[in-house]
């Protein structure tokens, strides 16, 4: 692969990683192009960038799902590179080809990689051939003799979409008279979410934890695993708040865990930036679940523990670079960091999203505290995206001070006009589960149950 120096990157997302990696690429001496929908005319990934096209209507399938529209942009601003960002285009194997054939560098990994571990029952089997920990399960996508893999795996088991993200098309079975009212829910809401309603079986881990390990992988075999963060504080599969390192893990099992990121993604010869994510047990044994192609929404908390721009590796690994840093290097812990997604939602109303006019936007600061957002003062919130409006990084010599820096900086986060989900991160830091480590994906909705039944 021969290097080449990008002069100018369109960065294919909006929001608060669009300024991320405007950020990035200012720092590189790189230009920026910034793409927006009508409804994202005053966003300020708009203002980051040293030019902006707009690409479409406010809505998703118009503009920033457009591959055509996009492709256009990056041809008429002359531009070198593409950066997805997270969620829309990112992991869209049709957008990383079209790309590639109009003559432009992909910022992620080949539409071979992409395609390949998309499939989550594909990516299994890419784990069980590399010797990665799986989950017993079905081995490959189940038809019309469900029952009999279901009953060989054992109850309860988990129906999982094959093209699954963000939970849709999941389904937990506790026991067997459930099934086909289970199987059909979940591939109802799969055929409805992706257009496809294949699925696959897992034997159910129960209280598990939710761990992953950041990757990086130049072009010229280099592989890199960062230490582990831990995502289990979660509200129906959509994570919440992330931390590094877990305090779960044991330093021999972060190694082993390492090893298992590494050889997944040797094995599907990946080059670029991702996440390798498992479910852990109580006995600390874990289980491959799937690969994001992709930067993570949680990444601040492993550059804060590491030290390191991951944007900046994903550009340099688009530009044929050698990674600069060693495998030891990637494992060095400096501090504890804690994200917390601040999300525009009405908690006390099903999580209800919550846009609209944003008449005081006072972020925290201080030692310790990063805020990646794109809101401002007087910004209206269009209500057509995700509803993620910033997220707060704090970082700490240990745990302990990590939780006490994210209580104050929260204390201090001042947002009006709109509800946020605030409220949800402080009960969260003062739950005593939480504040020890006892934690398991399903702790934050047992201490909603218990809000409840104060009532």
């Amino acid at each position: 692969m021969t290097t080449e120096k990008f002069n100018k990157v369109l960065i294919a997302n909006r929001g608060e990683i669009a300024v991320r990696i405007c950020r990035t690429l200012k720092e590189m001496g790189i230009k920026s192009v910034a793409v927006y929908s009508e409804a994202d005319r005053d966003s300020m990934h708009v203002r980051a960038a040293d030019e902006a096209v707009c690409i479409g209507p406010a809505s998703s399938k118009e503009s920033y799902l457009n591959i055509d529209a996009i492709v256009s942009a990056a041809k008429i601003t002359n531009t070198d590179a593409i950066h997805p960002g997270y969620g829309f285009l990112s992991e869209n194997p049709k957008f990383s080809k079209a790309v590639t054939k109009a003559g432009i560098v992909f910022i992620g990994p080949t539409p071979e990689a992409i395609e390949a571990l998309g499939v989550k029952s594909a990516a299994r089997e890419i784990a069980i051939k590399a010797g990665v920990p799986v989950i017993p399960g079905s081995d490959g996508i189940v038809g019309k003799n469900y029952k009999e893999i279901a009953k060989k795996i054992g109850f309860p088991i988990m129906i999982k979409a094959t093209m699954g993200g963000g939970g849709k098309g999941m389904r937990a079975v506790m026991k067997e008279e459930d099934l086909d009212k289970m199987m059909q829910m979940a591939q109802n809401e799969a055929r409805a979410a992706f257009g496809d309603d294949r699925v696959y079986f897992e034997k159910l881990v129960l209280a598990p934890r939710h761990i992953e390990v950041q990757v990086a992988a130049d072009a010229h075999g280099n592989v890199l695993s960062f230490t582990e963060r831990d995502c289990s504080m979660q509200r129906r599969h959509q994570k919440l708040v992330e931390e590094s390192p877990s305090p779960f893990v044991t330093p021999e099992v972060r190694k082993k865990l390492t090893q298992a990121a590494s050889k997944m993604i040797k094995a599907c010869q990946y080059t670029g930036v991702g996440t390798v994510e498992f479910l852990m047990d109580q006995n600390k044994d874990f289980y491959f679940m799937e690969v994001n192609t992709r930067l993570q929404v949680e990444h601040p908390v492993t550059e804060m523990v590491c030290g390191y721009d991951l944007v900046k590796m994903q550009i340099d690994i688009a530009q044929g670079k050698k990674l600069q840093i060693t495998p030891e290097q990637a494992l060095q812990i400096t501090c504890h960091a804690i994200e917390h997604r601040i999300n525009a939602e009405d908690c006390e109303n099903n999580f209800a999203p919550n846009p609209g006019l944003i008449t005081e936007w006072i972020p925290a600061g201080g030692l310790g505290v990063r805020v990646d957002t794109h809101m401002y003062t007087n910004y209206t919130i269009p209500s057509y995206y995700d509803s993620l409006i910033a997220k707060l990084i704090v970082w700490a010599p240990s745990r302990e001070r990590a939780i006490s820096r994210a209580k104050r900086a929260l204390s201090e986060f001042h947002i009006g006009g709109i509800k946020t989900t605030i409220p949800v991160h402080n009960k969260i830091l003062n739950n005593k589960d939480f504040a020890s480590g006892n934690m398991d994906t399903g702790l934050l909705e047992r201490i909603f149950k218990e809000d409840e039944s104060k009532k």
